[in-house]
This record gives structure tokens, C-alpha cells and sequence, in this order.
């Protein structure tokens, strides 16, 4: 049985975002100003780290989706399994081991954040902006890890191809709308 009656038995985010349409409009919109918008962080880096947050969080559906995206944006989809097991080892760019860090301690500590987190981030080449982003990137997807799981959003492989083909055609429409052009795909933003 669902977990929602009014929702099917094993629901897909869009379900769950037609059922309950408030705040859907500004949510996607926030997902196209920080995952699209102007960034030190590259979108694939931002795809990376959505992805991190939520294999960290151990999220199927967004791990999924976000690892399909990033491959959209150049990313291995098998850098993003290493990743969660050991950064370290996974073979990103040494620049990008601080905010991973910086993401990890967020996610699963909040209260562990020290100035050294950020300085290790500066040490490494990025601004304040690009820890600002990562941090919101983190924060967006610890919600919507909770959002997905606690109204029961499932994913398989088909879901996960369905949302890199989507991804793939929607890359060529305008960038800064790509969330919204889903909430419109499926009848929730006009």
C-alpha cells in the first residue's frame, strides 16, 4: 500500500507533484536558479554534488536521476558510485575534495561545520559564491531527499532512462528553465 492513498502504488515525483501542486512553481524555479544559473560551479559539478548529497542520503530516485543528469553534463555515471564510497579514491579533481567534504559533514552532521571546512574549500581555488552554491545545492537536495522518501517516490532503470532522455531534450531549450519545463511537461506550471 502507498504511502499516500491518493497516490499510485509505487508513485514517480510527478505524481506526487500533481497531487500536491502548492509551492511546486517556485521550487522547480529555485532548482533552475541554482542548478542552471550563473555559478563558479559548473551545471555538471552542481549535478555532481546533487547526486552526492543525495547518494549520501541514501535517495534512490534523486541519486538516480541527478546521475543520469551529471552523465548529460559529461559526468560518469560510475564516478558518482565510487564518489559515495570514498571520494578520496574516486578520481574527481582534487579541487572539488574540499566542497565534498564540506557537503558530506553538512548532510550528515550539520552542527560539525568549523571554519576550517571553508577554509579548505578557499584553500582549493573557490570563491565564497561557489560554497554558497554547494551549500545550497546540499540543502535543496537533503529536502528533497525527504520529500521523495517520505511520500514513498520509487525509481528502476526505466525511470532513470526516461529522465536522462528527458534531460537530453530539454538541454536544448533554454537552459535557465530546464526545472520548470518539467513542471510544465507534466501539467503543473503554466
Amino acid at each position: 500500500m502507498p504511502r499516500f492513498p491518493s497516490l499510485p502504488e509505487t508513485p514517480h515525483l510527478s505524481d506526487v507533484f500533481r497531487r500536491f501542486p502548492r509551492g511546486v512553481r517556485p521550487l522547480l524555479e529555485y532548482h533552475d536558479a541554482l542548478l542552471r544559473g550563473p555559478s563558479q560551479l559548473s551545471v555538471a559539478e552542481r549535478e555532481l554534488l546533487a547526486a552526492y548529497v543525495s547518494g549520501l542520503n541514501a535517495c534512490g530516485f534523486c541519486f538516480g536521476a541527478h546521475q543520469q543528469i551529471a552523465a548529460v553534463h559529461g559526468v560518469e555515471p560510475e564516478l558518482l558510485e565510487r564518489l559515495v564510497e570514498d571520494p578520496a579514491a574516486a578520481g574527481v579533481e582534487a579541487k572539488l575534495l574540499p566542497l565534498l567534504a564540506y557537503v558530506k559533514a553538512l548532510t550528515e552532521s550539520p552542527s560539525s561545520i568549523r571554519p576550517a571546512h571553508a577554509e579548505a574549500v578557499f584553500a582549493a581555488g573557490w570563491e565564497e559564491d561557489a560554497l554558497y552554491d554547494a551549500v545550497s545545492v546540499c540543502a535543496l537536495f537533503n529536502f528533497m531527499n525527504r520529500l521523495v522518501e517520505g511520500t514513498g517516490v520509487v525509481t528502476s532503470p526505466e525511470v532513470q532512462a526516461a529522465q536522462r532522455e528527458r534531460h537530453q531534450e530539454l538541454d536544448g531549450g533554454d537552459p535557465r528553465e530546464t526545472y520548470l519545463e518539467f513542471g510544465r511537461r507534466i501539467g503543473v506550471v503554466e
